[in-house]
């Protein structure tokens, strides 16, 4: 089963991820695409967030199929993370830019078998300091949703769960899933 866990940064991916592994170790983890740059600095900016959608992307279109993964991460995040920064940047995305990182993103998604989305809610609020850039990581998560919902992006095969919910209900609801 090949698993990718979407979410805006500080919603629980990492957490959800080693929680899972540690209870599947048959289960392979892709790292967040952003620890595989050689980016000494992490500021958000488009160019940051298309290297890791290309990153995401290949590495999802690389797999076996029947392949035991779950990744942090995939490029439906990035997407996420250029149409955030556009929007709030006031400056719209290079219409042939967005088409192609849109059909990276759907052929790479056809390769996965189920998404795992973390929204942001109240009762699960996991505090983040100014330097997480909290505007963006607010506008990512309210753009996510739109994308999964866009079979455009997603395709019409792939399985698609939200989970909220403490770090052990998580877990048990991912599990429930396999």
């Amino acid at each position: 089963m090949r698993i990718v866990v979407s979410g805006t940064h500080a919603s629980g991916k990492s957490t959800l991820i080693s929680d899972f592994v540690l209870r599947h170790p048959e289960f392979t983890v892709l790292p967040d695409p952003f620890e595989l740059l050689d980016e000494a600095d992490d500021s958000p900016r488009v160019a940051l967030f298309a290297a890791q959608l290309r990153i995401a992307a290949q590495r999802l279109r690389e797999l076996e199929p029947g392949a035991k993964i779950i990744a942090e991460r995939g490029p439906i995040d990035f997407l996420a993370y250029l149409l955030a920064s556009a929007e709030l940047a006031d400056v719209p995305i290079d219409d042939e830019f967005g088409a192609r990182a849109v059909e990276m993103t759907a052929d790479a998604m056809s390769h996965v078998d189920l998404l795992v989305v973390l929204p942001l809610t109240a009762q699960d609020a996991i505090p983040v300091g100014s330097d997480e850039h909290p505007e963006l990581r607010v506008v990512m998560d309210e753009i996510l949703p739109e994308l999964v919902d866009d079979p455009d992006v997603v395709g019409d095969g792939l399985v698609v769960i939200e989970i909220t919910g403490e770090p052990s209900a998580r877990v048990a609801a991912l599990e429930a899933l396999l």
